[in-house]
């Protein structure tokens, strides 16, 4: 695992995030999610692990996109699980992750879903 910054509060996930992406770091993208996390991308699809998650992670950073810091809402936190979420800034669908606390009190994403978009009728 990468020896990046750790998470050591939920919400830290969200800016780390952005950071790597924006640095073009698919390891260190990769590095946020627990070994056996589930990743709903890209839309439609489903990846799974955190092998797969940096595969995934180095094409889609090999465009350089830019990523834009998003505010988190409220985090929801029970024990060692907690559900952030944040809005993205096209004030479009919205962003949601579940997140769990690892040995070293740091958090890892267990389940991330990216994309969410209103139902079309």
């Amino acid at each position: 695992m990468s020896e990046n910054e750790k998470a050591m509060k939920p919400e830290d996930l969200t800016r780390l995030f952005v950071e790597r992406a924006n640095a073009g770091d698919a390891a260190g993208v990769a590095a946020l999610y627990e070994e056996e996390a589930v990743l709903a991308y890209p839309p439609g699809s489903v990846t799974v692990g955190r092998g797969a998650i940096r595969a995934l992670w180095e094409k889609v950073l090999a465009d350089a996109p830019h990523f834009e810091p998003e505010q988190p809402l409220p985090t929801l936190v029970r024990g060692d699980i907690a559900l952030t979420s944040t809005p993205p800034k096209d004030g479009t669908g919205a962003r949601a992750q579940v997140v769990r606390r690892q040995a070293d009190n740091s958090w890892l994403r267990a389940i991330d879903q990216p994309e969410f978009r209103p139902p079309t009728s």
